[in-house]
């Protein structure tokens, strides 16, 4: 189990947000924090503690007029921090080599790869062609619906008829290196993990997984820990001091090392 670092933007901003209330019409989403600083400075942060494979993350789609503003954010955080953090958001064919020669170790996918809420394998095929199965995570963030958990796109805002279970995990492991899975329905709510998706992802534990939603306390570490019997990685945003939150980044850093 590693602490995998976060850069979430949003409106040309570094931002923590509640995930469910991410809408693309007018770009709005509740806020837990809004930075001052830029995404380079929490980059540097991360690699002067040697922290690697956390994930930069546009949260506004391509259509956004404040898109170019996120995208210029990105970009500030890999050059700070080269080779050292992923990318997602909008990730496709066409601008995804220019990321990963941005700096960006890893591209991160999700909407791309699906089309009337089925893994549309031609476009995962391509994009495996394109950047290498080394260099590629699937977004897998799920949220729950009539007791399953189904994975959720263009920035959790869409279910797809595609359920989050040991099945799906092994029919995609063999197009990428690592799983990235944010449970949206905790995301930046700070109140605790969801333990079903924790436990399905330890269960499974065949590839590098890194779980997102709901950390805000070191007993929700420990939950984390045990659900996914020490094969989860982790990302904690909202909850740390360094977003405004009351868990303190130092702290985490030393309880991983």
């Amino acid at each position: 189990m590693r602490f995998r670092p976060c850069i979430d933007i949003h409106n040309g901003k570094v931002k923590q947000i509640i995930g469910g209330t991410l809408r693309d019409e007018g770009d709005m989403a509740r806020e837990n924090f809004v930075s001052g600083w830029d995404a380079g400075y929490y980059a540097k942060i991360y690699q002067a503690d040697g922290l690697t494979g956390g994930h930069v993350i546009l949260l506004n789609p391509t259509s956004s007029p404040y898109y170019e503003q996120t995208r210029k954010q990105a970009l500030c955080a890999l050059a700070a921090y080269p080779g050292g953090l992923q990318l997602g958001g909008g990730v496709n064919p066409e601008n995804a080599a220019a990321f990963l020669d941005a700096g960006a170790s890893h591209v991160i996918v999700t909407s791309y790869v699906f089309r009337d809420g089925q893994v549309y394998y031609k476009n995962l095929e391509r994009l495996v062609r394109e950047v290498g199965k080394s260099h590629l995570v699937l977004d897998l963030s799920c949220r729950k619906k009539d007791g399953d958990w189904y994975v959720v796109t263009d920035r959790w805002q869409k279910f797809t008829q595609v359920r989050l279970e040991e099945r799906t995990l092994d029919e995609l492991s063999g197009f990428c290196d690592e799983f990235l899975v944010h449970a949206a329905d905790v995301e930046g709510k700070s109140s605790g993990i969801a333990p079903e998706v924790a436990e399905l992802l330890g269960n499974w534990g065949k590839c590098p997984v890194t779980y997102a939603g709901g950390v805000g306390s070191f007993e929700d570490l420990q939950a984390l820990r045990k659900a996914g019997q020490d094969r989860v990685d982790v990302t904690v945003g909202s909850a740390l001091d360094l977003f405004g939150g009351p868990l303190s980044y130092r702290k985490i850093v030393e309880y991983f090392r």
